[in-house]
């Protein structure tokens, strides 16, 4: 049998307005308005470089050497495989029955 849920949880449920936003708390804009531009920066004069945030080199460096970490991981990760498992377990049987387990 499902669990009943009380009454007056119903009742709250069914008070609250629909088109409320609880996380901004009603407090100034709902969304940032489109610039047109690409993330909301304009492009700069010719001969200008873009100042990087304070938080843009260290997502690249974690970010890119977590990839890197990655890559090495799953080169080196250990053979798991039911298919070599079962290849080991059959040349230890066969070695110690005395039968050759390699062929020219």
């Amino acid at each position: 049998m499902p669990p009943t849920i009380p009454r007056t949880a119903l009742n709250v449920r069914r008070s609250l307005p629909a088109g409320r936003r609880f996380a901004s708390h009603g407090h100034g804009p709902q969304w940032n308005e489109p610039s047109g531009w690409l993330f909301g920066e304009k492009p700069l004069p010719p001969g200008q470089k873009r100042k990087k945030e304070s938080w843009e080199m260290p997502w690249y460096a974690l970010m890119y050497g977590s990839m890197v970490l990655a890559a090495v991981m799953l080169y080196y990760k250990p053979d798991r495989s039911a298919r070599t498992w079962a290849y080991e377990e059959a040349k230890k049987r066969m070695e110690a029955r005395g039968e050759k387990t390699d062929y020219p």
